[in-house]
């Protein structure tokens, strides 16, 4: 209709750093990234991705980026490696999944089903699933609502080690501290635009 849910916003994420993108639910901060990511097409403007359009080049660009998406989920049946191995079968190039089932402290519950894991399990393993494809860049969205402080603190040190190993990470949140903690830089997102752009 004649909601606006992105207005004008524009920013560069430079390689190697973690941007965030902060604001309150409804900001348009998911929206924007959908857009960058190729899942959802602007009305106007231009998006560039590892140098490629994600509209024109969404095959392509999806073999090089890694996603965790806000409303993510899997069949409550589907174990964590049956998990991994099919989504390692939609990529021409991977890391091995057994050292991610490893790396991602999941290798107790590789035999486990989706419903029954934990929520910090489950994110985990969304993450495992994002890094599949050994991405240059990967984008996290909304990664830690609803869990517990512990499983957030212990994700927060996930996401370091990401960057560690030289990927560029975008981090969408709702959450000051979480932003401040991990962002190189910080874009906050109000009603559709950017209303600052800086180091925390």
């Amino acid at each position: 209709g004649d909601h606006v849910a992105v207005h004008d916003i524009s920013f560069t994420v430079q390689k190697g750093e973690i941007f965030g993108i902060l604001g309150p639910n409804g900001a348009g901060k998911t929206t924007t990234v959908e857009m960058v990511m190729g899942l959802r097409k602007p009305d106007r403007g231009t998006v560039e991705v590892l140098g490629m359009n994600p509209q024109q080049q969404s095959a392509t660009l999806r073999q090089q980026i890694g996603i965790q998406l806000q409303q993510a989920a899997l069949p409550d049946n589907i174990k964590v490696w049956e998990a991994l191995s099919l989504f390692a079968s939609f990529y021409n190039k991977t890391v091995s999944w057994e050292k991610l089932i490893e790396q991602w402290g999941l290798s107790d519950k590789r035999n486990a089903r989706f419903g029954k894991l934990s929520g910090g399990q489950k994110q985990r393993l969304f993450i495992a699933l994002a890094l599949l494809n050994d991405p240059e860049l990967v984008f996290l969205d909304e990664i830690t609502t609803g869990l517990d402080p512990q499983a957030r603190r212990h994700t927060w040190e996930l996401i370091k080690t990401i960057q560690a190993q030289g990927k560029t990470v975008v981090l969408v949140t709702h959450f000051m501290d979480e932003a401040e903690t991990l962002c190189d830089r910080i874009a906050v997102v109000d009603s559709g635009r950017i209303i600052a752009l800086d180091t925390p």
